[in-house]
């Protein structure tokens, strides 16, 4: 896709211009996501405000992915989309989708610093494409996952201290979405996010990622990774008994079980020489043996 013409929101407002040209929409939406994106487990009332805040975490996430843009043309516009959601003037109806989040926090009295830090995640894909170490993944995953369920938290009125356990899940459905993805990430947006201190004791370095298959050397980082992720998921598996609303456990406690379950597929299985991921029987599973564990956890405690 070709790059929209630089503009600002002052200028498009002035000449008319498209809506779109802030926007380089990739086409992507909640059907080819990993996992349930306001599925109809939440409450009804919900669900257009959940609907709300993808809309424009995936407008956000379709310019930083874009590469036909320069990285300080993607940190420009992400700024200009924070800068709307935050209601800062001069901003039209380009943003539109960063207004109707704004609109819904303020109608759910959920922080816009749930969009915030979506935004400095992709403004952070734009400087950095390489990650050393362990906790340089996790800080990159406090800003591009956890707020993800943090604000469903907020939104279902839910106790802050679940964002423990809700940060563990988020943080390991998003590490996982990497080593699904290591060889498409470096082909299509030149990104790694494999440790690469870890490489470098195997052997190895960033170009692991380019072969056909996975090396012995990467095979042990991936599973020192998933180790980590086994680590998060003991306080993940804690969430839907955090959780006051059934609806929210069940959801959660849904996603808890295909978690576990990528973990162990990308266990078994070559990410580069073909796609690991869940299938219908996996989704069916979950959803039925989730869902119930989910409906009698919920309001428990999660110690």
């Amino acid at each position: 896709m070709s790059a929209a013409p630089e503009i600002t929101a002052p200028q498009a407002e002035k000449k008319g211009a498209s809506p779109a040209l802030a926007e380089t929409p990739s086409g992507k939406g909640a059907k080819d996501e990993n996992f349930p994106v306001g599925s109809f487990l939440l409450p009804k009332h919900l669900r257009p405000h959940v609907a709300t805040y993808y809309a424009f975490a995936r407008a956000i996430d379709d310019i930083a992915d874009n590469g036909a843009l320069s990285p300080e043309e993607k940190i420009k516009r992400l700024t200009a989309f924070d800068a709307a959601l935050k209601g800062e003037p001069g901003y039209g109806a380009e943003y539109a989708k960063a207004h109707a989040l704004r609109e819904s926090m303020t109608e759910t009295a959920v922080t816009t610093k749930h969009g915030s830090d979506l935004v400095a995640a992709f403004i952070l894909d734009a400087e950095k494409s390489r990650y050393r170490s362990w906790d340089e993944l996790l800080g990159y995953c406090e800003l591009s996952a956890n707020p993800v369920g943090r604000y469903l938290l907020d939104l279902h009125g839910e106790d802050k201290a679940g964002y423990r356990y809700s940060d563990a899940l988020c943080t390991v459905l998003q590490i996982v979405n990497h080593l699904q993805d290591c060889g498409d990430d470096k082909r299509e947006l030149d990104r790694i996010y494999i440790i690469g201190d870890w490489l470098a004791e195997e052997g190895e370095d960033f170009t692991v990622v380019e072969r056909a298959a996975v090396a012995p050397g990467f095979r042990k980082v991936i599973d020192r990774m998933l180790d980590g992720c086994d680590a998060l998921m003991i306080d993940a598996r804690k969430l839907p008994a955090a959780l006051n609303s059934k609806h929210l456990a069940m959801e959660s406690a849904i996603i808890v079980r295909l978690a576990d379950r990528l973990i162990t597929l990308l266990r078994k299985g070559d990410p580069l020489a073909s796609r690991v991921a869940l299938n219908k029987l996996d989704f069916a599973a979950a959803g039925l043996f989730g869902a119930a564990s989910g409906f009698f956890q919920a309001g428990r405690g999660a110690d």
